[in-house]
């Protein structure tokens, strides 16, 4: 007894240090290190009234507190550093110009700029590129762009990164994009944002070096359209990462009409030259493609996949993936298609299709097991004529 007696006696100071811990948390959520407010009306003691005069200002590993207001101002961020917005903070740029370039040295202009530091996080702001003022397919509009950067995207509304109706055949208008460039890294969450109307892509992860975590995201593409052909999360070109509980609806590009006269497509989730992605338990609704897995050894597992119009719900592109453990209904052609080699389509349950599993002639090594079909009036068709679906990646 008194051995355990002095054991508690040992442990209690312990039993204080997470609440300590909490607290002080909470106190820097309460006490950031600077404060802006556009007109000094909520916060009438903020230091700042510009959201970038606080970035030069801040030492790194800062707090930055945005009182509501609107700050019509692109942001560019190269220090470890974190921005909150409380309720109604909007970025609203005007008369964007271009900040940056991308891996082709396309120049760039972005409503928040991360280049070339590490820890930066931004959250509870809203990203309103509406009135970005660019009147030409170039510079190409993001809304925020982690370059050669590490941190996290959370609880953002990232929205009007578009151009004018007659630009919208333009490859522009990425809401959110995290790239690596000249061999550098960047490691970046991005999770739980709210993301529409955008012009291109949604959420973007590009180039060798990047690894995203992407999850919890609501991705809303523009529905129909004759312009850019849209996909709601893209990673490509060889960067890592996976794709999680996300809700991706409205990517559809009107031209394409069914299977063989379809120049492009826009997709729901499009993993594109990139190798060992997974995509898991994420709703993808109403987008022409559902999910694309494009490089070796991706794994498209547990997800919900419906109303793929005109082509298919479940592309195995690349070789050595795996689809498993799917829920496909209602597509415009296959549940299911396979057009790589050593694939593997097993579990899934597929409810009204024109064709469950379809393997192209030509491919090798691939296999389908204890999948269920119903309301399917080819379960599986083994082989087809070779056929191409032309996907539409941003670079």
């Amino acid at each position: 007894m008194r051995m355990a007696s002095l054991a508690l006696f040992l442990l209690a100071p312990g039993f204080f240090l997470v609440p300590r811990m909490a607290a002080a948390a909470q106190d820097r959520d309460h006490k950031p290190d600077l404060l802006v407010d556009d007109d000094r009306v909520q916060c009438p003691t903020a230091s700042f009234r510009s959201i970038q005069d606080a970035i030069n200002a801040a030492s790194p590993g800062s707090l930055i507190r945005v009182c509501p207001g609107t700050y019509p101002e692109q942001l560019s961020i190269d220090k470890s550093l974190s921005i909150e917005g409380d309720n109604g903070a909007i970025l609203l740029p005007n008369n964007m110009v271009a900040n940056t370039t991308g891996s082709s040295g396309t120049p760039i202009a972005a409503a928040i700029l991360v280049k070339e530091a590490a820890d930066v996080e931004i959250e509870g702001l809203i990203v309103d590129t509406a009135n970005s003022g660019i009147s030409q397919c170039s510079p190409d509009l993001i809304g925020i762009l982690y370059e050669n950067s590490t941190g996290s995207i959370k609880h953002n509304a990232v929205r009007n990164t578009k151009l004018s109706v007659s630009l919208n055949g333009c490859q522009s208008g990425d809401a959110i994009v995290v790239q690596s460039l000249g061999g550098e890294t960047s490691k970046v969450e991005v999770d739980d944002n709210s993301v529409h109307d955008y012009q291109k892509n949604g959420i973007t992860g590009n180039e060798m070096g990047t690894e995203v975590t992407i999850s919890n995201n609501i991705v809303t593409g523009l529905g129909p359209t004759t312009g850019a052909a849209q996909n709601g999360i893209q990673v490509g070109f060889g960067a890592k990462g996976g794709v999680f509980e996300n809700t991706v609806t409205g990517n559809v590009w009107s031209p394409c009409v069914s299977l063989e006269n379809c120049d492009f497509n826009a997709t729901g989730i499009l993993i594109f030259q990139s190798d060992d992605v997974r995509v898991d338990h994420n709703s993808v609704v109403t987008n022409q493609l559902g999910i694309y897995a494009g490089g070796q050894r991706d794994e498209i597992e547990s997800n919900s996949i419906s109303n793929s119009l005109v082509l298919v719900g479940i592309d195995l592109a690349g070789d050595n993936g795996l689809a498993t453990r799917n829920k496909v209904t209602n597509t415009g052609q296959a549940a299911i298609i396979i057009e790589g080699n050593d694939n593997k389509a097993q579990s899934n349950e597929i409810t009204e299709a024109s064709i469950g599993v379809l393997k192209l002639s030509g491919t090798v090594g691939n296999s389908q097991s204890g999948n269920s079909f119903f309301d399917t009036l080819i379960p599986i068709q083994d082989p087809v004529p070779a056929r191409t679906i032309h996907v539409a990646p941003q670079r």
